[in-house]
């Protein structure tokens, strides 16, 4: 099996040093260019043909999003993984084309440096397999602002208080999500969600969500109620979340807990509480990722009469997620990452 051909662009020559030393010891993985430089970096992709390219956010001559918009739509074949600071411009980066992002040493509590290593390898490996956007996607790529019509709205007149959307995704996620939940208008159910994301940059991501959508978007903090126009956020870390229900309602838990299925927050972990709290008051939705985190818990919704959605191959940047839910037969729609928003509301139409 051929070597993942991975270039590095950061204007560190520390960290470049480190992140080449660190990863030629994987044996999956040739460093093929390391420049400090964007703008030479650019002129060397098509001589060096990298598979993967490990790019920095903040350098001067050329920001990493700007790269991603300017540089990399010649380019379609090239995957990119941003490896950034605490900023909420890598999320820029992801809706120009990035694949994935690392928190930077120092961007996020606790920072065990093999650890950092072990995720960057993981990545790179998965966005050696992913779909890339075409250039046509890159040259409608803008920043969202999006606003429910009267009709959209007029599409959740049966939810009720019952009612709950749960969302998992994970590499692709954070553009899926939004393309799901632009359009929701604020008398849409609670919508609990988890983003396999590192702990900080939830908040960060939820606050962008949430200039976004009509509905109000935070990172969850535990307790916290679920109700209409609402939509809560996992924050990343070593915390799962949970839906539980009072005589007022719905509301999540979040506690210290071990990985489930790899992860935590684990998509797994919130849609079996769903499922077992909500049951066929919920709908699951499982998009992007690799992996199979959350296939299991859509099963259980499914099983409990919820109603599931999975994204369909066509349209997701990794379809493992939504893949191994359906081969479980936990999907009752697979669709379009474009349709999906709709498919959710027309569930409480009333019709």
């Amino acid at each position: 099996m051929s070597k993942i051909r991975l270039m590095i662009i950061d204007d560190s020559l520390f960290f470049r040093t480190f992140l080449a030393q660190q990863l030629s010891r994987e044996a999956s993985i040739e460093i093929i260019g390391s420049f400090g430089d964007p703008v030479a970096a650019s002129q060397k992709i098509a001589s060096l043909r990298p598979d993967v390219i490990a790019l920095d956010m903040e350098m001067p001559r050329m920001r990493g999003d700007e790269f991603l918009r300017k540089v990399a739509p010649s380019h379609k074949n090239v995957k990119v993984i941003v490896i950034s600071a605490l900023s909420e411009n890598v999320f820029d980066a992801m809706q120009a084309g990035a694949i994935d992002f690392v928190g930077k040493p120092g961007s996020t509590p606790g920072f065990d440096e093999k650890q950092f290593v072990r995720e960057i390898i993981e990545k790179i490996k998965i966005a050696s397999q992913a779909y890339t956007k075409t250039r046509e996607d890159f040259a409608r790529s803008k920043p969202q602002t999006a606003r429910p019509s009267p009709a959209v709205s007029s599409m959740v007149l049966g939810a009720s208080s019952k009612n709950v959307i749960a969302i998992g995704a994970s590499t692709g996620g954070t553009e899926a999500i939004i393309e799901v939940v632009k359009n929701f208008p604020v008398s849409t159910p609670g919508v609990v969600i988890v983003q396999h994301m590192p702990p900080v940059f939830t908040k960060m991501y939820a606050e962008r969500v949430n200039k976004i959508c009509a509905m109000t978007v935070r990172e969850a903090k535990n307790a916290d109620r679920v109700t209409k126009g609402t939509i809560l956020i996992a924050p990343g870390g070593d915390e799962q979340m949970t839906l539980r229900q009072d005589s007022q309602g719905y509301y999540v838990k979040l506690g210290k807990a071990p990985k489930v299925s790899g992860h935590c927050p684990s998509v797994d972990v919130l849609f079996e509480s769903v499922a077992k709290v909500a049951g066929k008051s919920a709908v699951g939705v499982i998009l992007t990722g690799m992996g199979s985190d959350g296939a299991r818990g859509m099963t259980e919704i499914k099983r409990m009469g919820g109603h599931t959605i999975g994204q369909d191959e066509a349209s997701c940047v990794v379809y493992g997620m939504p893949m191994e839910a359906f081969k479980r037969g936990g999907v009752r729609e697979q669709i379009s990452l474009s349709s999906i928003g709709d498919a959710v509301l027309r569930r409480f139409s009333g019709r």
